[in-house]
């Protein structure tokens, strides 16, 4: 052999070594797919409840976490419903106890958020992957609204370490699928929290069409896009990362099916949902549900001449509001329009109109003020403005319509044809809940007949869907 041969084989195995050496070396991210099925005994494994009616009972005790100090191992088992691999969850899990909400015997759901200072968190735990979580020493409390799992204090739940992790979320060799629990959005209640569910009949409301997930200018940290079911008219906000892989993609603008995780927004401001990646939103159907619309534009300025003025002044507290033509119409449930007063952060423009949900206990609450008729031929130039504001509109919603052909009668309220005055602009769940916000001069001008105008509220029973509205100052004005 001769010595330039003898060089290459030389060569040839340093690269050889070299390569397996930069292996080991870890310089290639690879998923850990190794699993040792853990050996744990049934006694020690408790349940997702027990460990929540902890965190109520340190909670009511005056605490705002609980630390699990058994000297005993004691676990929970469960499913991760969460994925980061499309960027939209970061740090964390969800995990569940049930696979299947279908099963009366697998729902009520409970959930927990598992925060852990690792990214990619699903090269080593899948979704549907069952789980057993080894709790001692770990802190259970609300972080965002919801309830969590990590390290921490008596204050704070702070994130399990990338050294240790391993050793307190143990995989097992299973992967179950998990069916989400298919329900309407006003049935949503609290345990539903860091749960799979799915939503029917859903759709992008209109004034989001054309948006992407969350590359518009105005997102930050995350995007915000109300989603609106056929079916009752309720909405609520779907959240997606700006780190998501999918942001920049336009959301689809027909109807149709959303699975995601039932969760809070950063600030416990609001419920959202949250889709692992876009798989989890089908909305092909081109067929929409969006109500019949009617824009005249934003007048430059109201006219100097009054048809109608409210302002709830001469209306008494907690009262319906009665009188000066209005209908108060209690569609479902048991509450109404009321005169409201209160000089608190939130405070009324003197006396205002509100209407609340919280605490009724009904399934759903449904209730309409409509002023009297408005004959729109007899003179020109007509205005409507009004203001509103929420405290935590919480998923609930009110809504400006008005209707050319209502009788005035409450049986026909249903049989009337409602549109939607689109140009005014009432509060949103997103906005701000101490400040008034002003509708903007609605211009009534390009219609003529008979007008109603109806302030609706659309809410529920439920924790999630029992927001406050308030409601003053509505003129409709002319040009003489």
């Amino acid at each position: 052999m001769n010595k330039k041969s003898i060089i290459k084989k030389l060569n040839s195995i340093v690269l050889i070594l070299c390569s397996i050496s930069c292996v080991q070396d870890g310089d290639f991210d690879t998923p850990d797919i190794s699993i040792n099925a853990p050996d744990i005994a049934v006694k020690n494994i408790t349940t997702f409840a027990a460990i929540k009616s902890r965190y109520e009972q340190a909670e009511n005790g005056g605490n705002s976490t609980v630390i699990i100090e058994d000297e005993t191992a004691i676990y929970i088992e469960g499913y991760v419903v969460s994925s980061d691999k499309s960027g939209n969850f970061f740090k964390e899990l969800i995990v569940q106890n049930k696979t299947d909400a279908s099963n009366p015997q697998n729902d009520p759901r409970l959930g927990f958020k598992i925060i852990v200072n690792v990214s990619k968190l699903s090269d080593s735990y899948q979704f549907g992957q069952k789980v057993f979580i080894k709790l001692n020493g770990l802190t259970i409390g609300k972080t965002n609204g919801v309830l969590t799992i990590g390290k921490g204090d008596a204050v704070n739940v702070k994130q399990i370490q990338a050294s240790e992790h391993k050793n307190i979320i143990l995989r097992s060799n299973e992967i179950a699928k998990i069916e989400p629990k298919t329900t309407a959005l006003e049935n949503l209640t609290e345990a539903d929290l860091n749960t799979l569910i799915q939503v029917n009949n859903m759709q992008l409301n209109r004034f989001e069409l054309g948006n992407t997930y969350a590359s518009e200018s105005f997102d930050e940290f995350d995007g915000f896009r109300i989603l609106e079911s056929c079916d009752s008219g309720i909405s609520i906000t779907m959240e997606t990362s700006t780190f998501a892989d999918f942001k920049s993609l336009i959301i689809p603008q027909g109807n149709g099916t959303i699975i995601g995780i039932y969760s809070r927004d950063f600030r416990d401001d609001f419920s959202v949902l949250i889709i692992n990646n876009t798989t989890n939103l089908n909305f092909n159907n081109e067929l929409r549900c969006d109500p019949m619309e009617l824009s005249c534009g934003i007048a430059g300025a109201f006219g100097t001449e009054n048809l109608f003025f409210e302002d709830f002044e001469s209306q008494k507290n907690n009262r319906l509001i009665i009188g000066n033509g209005w209908t108060n119409y209690i569609e479902a449930g048991t509450q109404g329009w009321e005169a409201w007063s209160s000089t608190a952060t939130n405070a009324s423009l003197g006396r205002s109109a509100r209407f609340q949900s919280s605490s009724s206990g009904d399934i759903k609450n449904i209730g309409w003020l409509i002023t009297p008729q408005i004959d729109l031929d007899v003179q020109d130039g007509e205005t409507l403005r009004f203001k509103t504001s929420n405290s935590r509109a919480d998923s609930s919603f009110m809504e400006v319509l008005y209707s050319l052909d209502w009788d005035g009668t409450e049986a026909n309220i249903a049989k009337a044809t409602w549109g939607v005055l689109s140009d005014a602009y009432v509060v949103k769940d997103t906005d701000a809940f101490v400040p008034w916000f002003n509708s903007g001069v609605i211009d009534l001008s390009c219609i003529s007949g008979t007008l109603h105008i109806a302030f609706k509220y659309t809410g529920g029973g439920q924790e999630s869907f029992d927001g406050i509205y308030e409601l003053d100052d509505i003129s409709i004005d002319f040009v003489p």
